[in-house]
C-alpha cells in the first residue's frame, strides 16, 4: 500500500492506479466503520479564508480538524451559478446541477408564471408553524416562494445521505440541521428527515415530508429558552480591536453612511455592537441569523437532536449535516474584508468547537468521519478592491432594457420589453410565447439578445441555450461551467456571466456589499477537511472538486455513490 506521501507525489492516473488494490482488500484488513458520518457545510466560506484570518482559531474547532485530518486547499465548484441550493446540492449528490437539477435558488416556472423556490412543495406544508417567513429581507429567495410547503423532491438524484441510508437500512438514522431550509433538506436528502429556523416563528421547524408531528425533545429544547437568551443583546467583538487583521477598520473608507453601497439593516447597524433587539421586535430572528448567533442556536439545536435521536450509539452508521449559514448572511452584508466577518469566523471556531467535543464526549471523534466543506466563496466589495488598484462595480440589470442596444432590437423583433419574460440572477428567460406569435425563430431571437447583452460593460458572457443544447459553445472553463450548471427544463435561454469583480448587489431592493453567484474563482474556491478513523493528517495541494466529496464518503463506508456521481473518491483518505 502506497505511503500518503507517496500518494501526494502522484499524478491522478497514477494515484487511480496505485489503489486499484484498495477495494479488493481482505474484510479483516479494512477499517471500523464509524458510527456517525458529520458532514459539516459552512455557507460562503471561500477556500481562503481559514489560512488568512486563522490567527484567530483555537484548538478545538477547525484546528482540530486541521491537524487531525486531511486538509485540501485547492478546492473548486466546477459549476457556475455558485449559489447555495446548488453548491450544497453538489456535496450531498457528487454531481452537477445539470444532472441533479438544482440549478439556481430561484428559476422561473414558465408554465406558472412565476419565479419558483428550489425546495419549495405545496404537497407537504409546514408542520405547526405560521408559514413562509415574511420577514426575511436579507434572503428574498424565501419571498419568491409561492407556498409555505418544502420538500427535497425537486432534487433529481439520489444523495449520500440517500445512499447511507439504502446501504445500511432502516437503523441507519439520517438528518439535516441549518438555519435555512435549503441547506438542511438538501443534505438530509429523500430518506433523511431536515429540520430549519424559521424567523417568523423563532423556532426550527420540518415539513409533512418528513413527519406530521414533533418529537418531544424539539419542545423541551425549545423550553430551554435558547432563542431568547439573546434578546435585548448585541453581538459584541470577541476580542480586543488589536487582535484583529481589520480591528482598526470597522468603519471602512469605502463604506458611506447611507447606501447605495451598504444596507444598513433595520436596528443593526454597520459597526460594533450589533443589536438583536427585544423578542418581540418583527426583525429580532432576522438579526440573529445575520451573526454568529445564527450557527450557535443551529449548534445547540443539532447537539439536542444528536442526544434525543441517539445518534452514533450502536454500530450501524448514522449520518447528521449540519450547515451553518451566518458566515454568509455577514459577508453579504459586510463583504468577507471586514472586521464583522473576521470576528463571525473567531465565533464560528468556536461554536465548531462545542459541535466537536459534544460529538466526542457522545459518540467519540475516533468513531466519527467528519467531512467539513463549503458550498461557495464569495467576491470582495468593489470599494475594496478600489483601494488596491483593482477596478470592480455592480450591475443593474433593471436598466438593460432602456440600453441603446435593445432599444435597436425594436426594430428587429418589436418592443424588445416583451421580450424578456423575466431575469432570475443568473438567468434571462425569454417570452417563448411571445417569440412563437411573432413567428420569430427562437435560436435567432436569443443570439440577438446575448450579442447586445455582451456590449454592455460589466458582462462578459452572454450563453444561449440553443447554443448549450446543440454543443456549439467552446470549451474552457467558463463555458463549461455554464454546461455544468445548464438543465434543460429549468434554466432560462440565456446565462449571464459578470467580469470578474462584478455581481449584481441588489437583493430584492437591499443593495449588499457582496453577492456570490460567479464561475470565477473566489466563488468557485472552498475548503474540505476529511477527519476520522484511519485518516492520516496532511495537507493537499493538488486540484480537487466539489463533487469528490460524496463519491469520497460512500468509499470510506462501502456504499455506492449517488445515483448521478461525477466525481472521484479522495485517495488521500482511503489509507
Amino acid at each position: 500500500m502506497p505511503t500518503p506521501t507517496t500518494l501526494r507525489n502522484l499524478s491522478v492516473p497514477a494515484l487511480v492506479c496505485a489503489l486499484v488494490g484498495a477495494p479488493a482488500l481482505a474484510q479483516e484488513e479494512r477499517r471500523e466503520l464509524p458510527r456517525l458520518v458529520l458532514q459539516i457545510t459552512v455557507d460562503q466560506l471561500r477556500g481562503d479564508l481559514l489560512d488568512r484570518y486563522g490567527r484567530h482559531l483555537g484548538d478545538d474547532g477547525f484546528r482540530r480538524l486541521l491537524e487531525g485530518g486531511v486538509h485540501f486547499v485547492d478546492v473548486h465548484h466546477r459549476h457556475a451559478n455558485t449559489e447555495t441550493i446548488v453548491g450544497h446540492t453538489t456535496l450531498a449528490t457528487g454531481t452537477d446541477p445539470a444532472i441533479h437539477g438544482m440549478v439556481a435558488n430561484l428559476w422561473f416556472d414558465r408554465i406558472a408564471g412565476t419565479e419558483f423556490y428550489n425546495v419549495q412543495d405545496p404537497d407537504f406544508p409546514l408542520v405547526g408553524a405560521a408559514g413562509v417567513d415574511a420577514d426575511a429581507e436579507i434572503d428574498p429567495t424565501q419571498r419568491a416562494a409561492t407556498t409555505d410547503g418544502r420538500s427535497p423532491r425537486n432534487i433529481l438524484t439520489s444523495t449520500i445521505s440517500d445512499e447511507i441510508a439504502l446501504h445500511f437500512g432502516p437503523e441507519a438514522k439520517v438528518f439535516g440541521v441549518s438555519v435555512k431550509d435549503r441547506g438542511a433538506i438538501s443534505m438530509a436528502g429523500h430518506a433523511g428527515s431536515a429540520y430549519w429556523f424559521s424567523k417568523s416563528d423563532g423556532r426550527f421547524v420540518t415539513s409533512t415530508f418528513y413527519r406530521d408531528t414533533y418529537p418531544e425533545w424539539i419542545a423541551d429544547w425549545e423550553a430551554k429558552g435558547v432563542v431568547a437568551s439573546y434578546a435585548d443583546r448585541a453581538w459584541e467583538l470577541s476580542s480586543p480591536p488589536s487582535a484583529y487583521l481589520f480591528g482598526s477598520r470597522d468603519e471602512q473608507s469605502w463604506e458611506p453612511v447611507a447606501p447605495p453601497w451598504v444596507t444598513d439593516f433595520p436596528g443593526f447597524g454597520r459597526t460594533f455592537p450589533h443589536t438583536w433587539g427585544a423578542l418581540d421586535d418583527r426583525y429580532f430572528t432576522t438579526r440573529l441569523t445575520l451573526s454568529p448567533a445564527g450557527d450557535e442556536i443551529t449548534v445547540d439545536f443539532a447537539k439536542a437532536l444528536i442526544d434525543a435521536e441517539a445518534l452514533g450509539q450502536d454500530d450501524v452508521p448514522d449520518y447528521l449535516a449540519v450547515s451553518l449559514s451566518s458566515t454568509d448572511y455577514v459577508g453579504h452584508l459586510f463583504g468577507p474584508s471586514s472586521l464583522e466577518a473576521e470576528d463571525n469566523l473567531l465565533r464560528l471556531d468556536r461554536t465548531l468547537a462545542d459541535l466537536l467535543s459534544h460529538v466526542d464526549a457522545r459518540i467519540g471523534l475516533d468513531r466519527t468521519l467528519v467531512v467539513l466543506s463549503s458550498d461557495h466563496g464569495a467576491p470582495e466589495h468593489p470599494g475594496y478592491l478600489a483601494t488596491l488598484g483593482i477596478e470592480a462595480d455592480t450591475f443593474d440589470f433593471r436598466r438593460v432594457d432602456t440600453e441603446p442596444g435593445f432599444v435597436r432590437l425594436t426594430a428587429e423583433f418589436g418592443e424588445s420589453r416583451d421580450l424578456i419574460l423575466n431575469f432570475s440572477n443568473p438567468y434571462l428567460y425569454l417570452d417563448t410565447a411571445e417569440i412563437e406569435a411573432r413567428g420569430l425563430d427562437r435560436a435567432d431571437v436569443e443570439r440577438a439578445v446575448a450579442k447586445e447583452l455582451e456590449q454592455l460593460p460589466g458582462i462578459a458572457h452572454a450563453i444561449t441555450s440553443s447554443a448549450l443544447r446543440s454543443g456549439q459553445v467552446p470549451r474552457g472553463k467558463i463555458h463549461d461551467a455554464v454546461l455544468a450548471n445548464f438543465h434543460s427544463d429549468r434554466s432560462g435561454d440565456i446565462y449571464i456571466v459578470f467580469e470578474p469583480h462584478w455581481f449584481v448587489a441588489d437583493f430584492d431592493g437591499l443593495t449588499v456589499a457582496s453577492a456570490h453567484g460567479s464561475p470565477w474563482s473566489y466563488d468557485t474556491h472552498v475548503p474540505i477537511i476529511v477527519s476520522g478513523p484511519g485518516i492520516e493528517p496532511s495537507r493537499v495541494a493538488r486540484r480537487v472538486e466539489t463533487v469528490d466529496v460524496a463519491p469520497t464518503i460512500a468509499a470510506y463506508l462501502g456504499t455506492k455513490p449517488p445515483s448521478g456521481s461525477l466525481g472521484q473518491p479522495l485517495v488521500e483518505t482511503l489509507q
